[in-house]
């Protein structure tokens, strides 16, 4: 067992963001107590697949909405800081369609369960966000650009935005992504962990030595093709943002480089061609400045990577989630491997030459 230094900090990490420990699904009979005394709210409850929350779809006689539990080791000052975001943009960004938070009888906005072990998971209710997911919608250029916009429009909104609980630790917040080289291990095949060190060498020689340098805030942090709710008739394109779960200060550039990382290699011969679409949009609404630009694609290239190790290492661990897991994850390494064979400095021409058409 490593217990280097190095070790011991990813550990930590990964404990911090919930992702060490395997739990007990949650009941839906006794979810659907509280909701009924708390929220006045019953109906059918659909258990839905996610990462580490237990979360289910609520069809009640007039309408829908979304109920999460959160992980029993997420801390309450986490979920705090979720819900805060969400709420803040609903006050000063109504005309986002930022996904809504819906109060108790009482006023508040989760519900604490105890557990047996002394444990404290919260449950929170949203409404439920009908529509086609941009992962399923297969857009083009234009539409990811009208995706990029939205979130360089939440961000713009986001920039004044503070909570107690916004310097947490996690691990999927890319700062970190240098810190945890330990994870390679974890990966079965010498080809990936090739191509992830050769990423941690991109990351390490680019990003870290400019890290305390970046302009930082609160930023969403996952929005990726599965949070981002679509109307390909709808000129808006974008008709839902979800899922605040992964909402920490961090480096601006960090944000739009997560649905960068989701898009790379979907064009194989042009793996960069979505990836640099949608930071095209991103940059009409929220441009990012120009010594930073140059980081966007490793920051997005450390993030897909990341992803891949994580996922690896956690389905070791987490055998009831390894199906979900590696499904939204299959074509990880595929993708990376492609990205790498484009220059970043080509990428950084490409990103430059969409600012300067936009400004």
């Amino acid at each position: 067992m490593n217990t280097s230094p190095a070790a011991n900090y990813a550990h930590r990490l990964l404990e911090e963001s919930g992702l060490t420990s395997s739990h007990e699904p949650i009941g839906a009979m006794l979810v659907s107590i509280f909701l009924e005394e708390h929220f006045r709210l019953n109906g059918c409850l659909e258990r839905l697949a996610t990462e580490k929350d237990d979360t289910f779809r609520l069809s009640t006689d007039s309408s829908s909405y979304l109920v999460k539990v959160s992980p029993p080791d997420e801390a309450e000052a986490v979920v705090a800081l979720q819900t805060a975001a969400m709420r803040y943009l609903e006050t000063t960004a109504p005309h986002l369609p930022v996904q809504r938070v819906k109060l108790t009888a009482g006023g508040n906005d989760n519900v604490t369960i105890r557990l047996n072990d002394g444990r404290a998971r919260f449950l929170r209710v949203f409404d439920f966000v009908e529509g086609q997911v941009l992962a399923d919608a297969n857009p083009d250029a234009e539409r990811l650009a009208k995706a990029g916009e939205m979130l360089g429009l939440i961000d713009v909104a986001l920039r004044p935005f503070t909570h107690p609980a916004d310097r947490r630790g996690l691990a999927w917040d890319i700062r970190h992504f240098h810190q945890l080289t330990e994870l390679v291990e974890h990966t079965p095949s010498p080809e990936h962990r090739q191509l992830a060190r050769s990423v941690f060498r991109l990351f390490g020689e680019n990003v870290v030595p400019k890290l305390s340098d970046l302009e930082t805030q609160v930023i969403h942090g996952d929005f990726s093709p599965y949070n981002i709710v679509v109307d390909p008739k709808s000129d808006h394109f974008v008709t839902g943002v979800i899922d605040f779960g992964d909402t920490v200060r961090s480096a601006v550039i960090f944000d739009p480089a997560v649905p960068m990382a989701n898009l790379l290699g979907r064009t194989p011969d042009h793996p960069w061609r979505d990836a640099c679409a949608f930071a095209a949009g991103y940059q009409r609404e929220r441009p990012i400045q120009a010594s930073e630009l140059p980081l966007l694609p490793v920051a997005a290239l450390a993030r897909l990577t990341l992803r891949a190790l994580i996922t690896n290492w956690r389905a070791e661990r987490a055998p009831e989630r390894r199906e979900y897991l590696l499904d939204h994850a299959k074509d990880d390494w595929i993708n990376i491997e492609r990205s790498l064979t484009v220059s970043p400095d080509d990428v950084v021409a490409h990103l430059r030459e969409a600012r300067h058409g936009h400004s």
